[in-house]
């Protein structure tokens, strides 16, 4: 039998399993980190998963960030920043 890739919703260009909204779930069998390295030019490498904030969803459905209530908020959805940062720590440990 096929394996079956987990649902997963986009929140500000950032990929994410739908169920937890986590960029790496093992519930779910998911792992979105190479997408969204891809997203923003970079190579895969091993590094920690960045994280959502909280989020609800407004009338049409879309993801906000619960803090501010925008959906394109930066500040909370910063996910090159946080995938940066990954990045970074993960070379220092000497991860590849």
């Amino acid at each position: 039998m096929a394996e079956v890739a987990a649902p997963t919703v986009e929140i500000n260009d950032g990929v994410f399993c739908s169920a937890h909204l986590k960029e790496v779930c093992t519930d779910c069998s998911f792992d979105g980190r190479e997408e969204n390295d891809a997203f923003y030019g970079y190579d895969p490498v091993d590094r920690d998963p960045i994280d959502t904030p909280t989020v609800t969803r407004d009338k049409d459905g879309n993801y906000q960030c619960k803090k501010h209530g925008s959906q394109g908020c930066n500040q909370c959805f910063g996910w090159k920043k946080q995938i940066t940062r990954a990045r970074t720590a993960a070379k220092k440990a000497g991860r590849k």
